[in-house]
């Protein structure tokens, strides 16, 4: 049986984060990629542990750019997120990959956009990395067993 995927991504600075998108399916084929958008990071961690349960997904992936948006302080979201990811995949079993990212200085320009999304794509093909490791690992433990 085919490992499947699912990619969950934020839709807050959406024209980023579809970068890790690009990157993640240059490595695993789009065909094997479930995607799922989300309003912003803080909707990831429920929205993953539901996809785990379904036990369809070798692994999860999720993609944000949590920057400091005046309302909550974005390391608060960053650390909330982060944590509620790391927790699904403990509780699951399901590896849960985290491509959530907080600059630490992030300003609305061409600039900044630019460098993020390259970053971004980068960041993707990290997680299929090791959403590729991970699943082929277990598929090499369960044969030995």
């Amino acid at each position: 049986m085919t490992c499947r995927y699912a990619f969950v991504k934020a839709n807050w600075h959406g024209d980023i984060t579809s970068r890790a998108l690009a990157g993640f399916t240059e490595l695993i084929p789009a065909a094997l990629v479930d995607v799922f958008d989300v309003p912003g990071a803080f909707e990831m961690p429920l929205l993953a542990r539901e996809l785990a349960l379904t036990g369809r997904y070798g692994a999860i992936a999720c993609a944000a750019l949590i920057v400091d948006g005046g309302i909550y302080r974005h390391d608060f979201v960053a650390s909330a997120v982060v944590d509620g990811l790391m927790r699904v995949g403990l509780d699951t079993g399901v590896p849960v990959l985290s491509v959530a990212l907080t600059p630490h200085h992030y300003h609305e320009t061409d600039h900044h956009r630019g460098i993020f999304a390259a970053h971004f794509v980068e960041k993707g093909r990290e997680a299929a990395e090791a959403a590729q490791a991970i699943t082929g690992l277990r598929s090499r433990l369960e044969k030995a067993a």
